[in-house]
């Protein structure tokens, strides 16, 4: 692992991954893309990980592509063009299909790939003081390999709002589009994002995981095959240890075993 990327794992199960060149704002290159998703590949399959969450270091969440390494693509070819394309494309689907929650602490600006991170988290906080734009236009390109998370996540009338004119928005505007779900005081950031994660603890780990496969498999299956999939899942659920830790808890009022005193 390089010196791009910062991991610290708690005692809960609490993994948090930061961004670590704060000297450009943690702008992607070869060398972030490759390793954070190598994070996220293995923190997936991780027993010892319940929740991750991404953050920045330094005063930016991300700002997306670093100059000099755009720099370097000015001469490749449109073949290399592409590869190095998927290498970016792999990323935000790892993390999209990440089997654990993925909480965003966004803790400052995010712009152009930065907000293709954003939209691949399943919960996402920041605060009042950060900004979010899909800025490629204003250099000229487009916000093509992000544009299928984003657009889950914001809609198509958003994406025409905000994609064609790279203009920035302030914390508010991105929660009320749908991209962030909890915009705080920057003087209380810390406090509620631990909040946040408090709560996410509170949901058994296999449950959580399995809530999240059961988003991505109801959105795509037609009718008949949902009703299926769907009663499928909760009657496997109900026998299995956690469900019947859960309906057992809850009869005798007491804390499931997977929440920690």
């Amino acid at each position: 692992m390089s010196e791009f990327i910062q991991t610290t794992l708690d005692d809960r199960g609490v993994f948090e991954v930061r961004l670590n060149r704060p000297e450009v704002h943690n702008a992607f290159n070869d060398q972030l893309i490759s390793d954070l998703t190598e994070v996220f590949t293995k923190a997936s399959v991780d027993n010892d990980v319940r929740i991750i969450v991404l953050t920045g270091t330094g005063k930016s969440f991300c700002a997306g592509a670093d100059l000099n390494w755009m720099k370097s693509m000015k001469d490749y070819s449109e073949s290399e063009n592409f590869e190095d394309s998927l290498k970016l494309s792999l990323l935000f689907k790892t993390i999209n299909e990440c089997q654990k929650v993925v909480v965003g602490k966004i803790n400052g600006h995010a712009l152009g790939g930065g907000v293709g991170l954003v939209s691949v988290c399943d919960f996402v906080i920041t605060h009042d003081k950060a900004k979010f734009g899909f800025t490629e236009t204003r250099l000229g390109l487009i916000p093509a390999v992000i544009s299928p998370f984003c657009i889950n996540k914001i809609g198509e009338s958003n994406a025409r709002a905000w994609f064609l004119s790279g203009e920035r928005f302030d914390a508010r505007k991105a929660e009320s589009i749908g991209l962030v779900h909890s915009v705080v005081e920057l003087e209380s950031f810390e406090v509620k994002t631990s909040e946040v994660i408090d709560s996410h603890l509170m949901a058994a780990r296999d449950a959580a995981s399995q809530a999240k496969e059961l988003i991505s498999q109801v959105i795509k299956l037609d009718n008949k095959a949902v009703e299926d999939y769907t009663c499928k899942a909760i009657a496997y659920k109900r026998i299995s240890d956690e469900g019947q830790e859960g309906m057992n808890a809850l009869l005798e009022k007491r804390k499931p075993n997977w929440i920690k005193k």
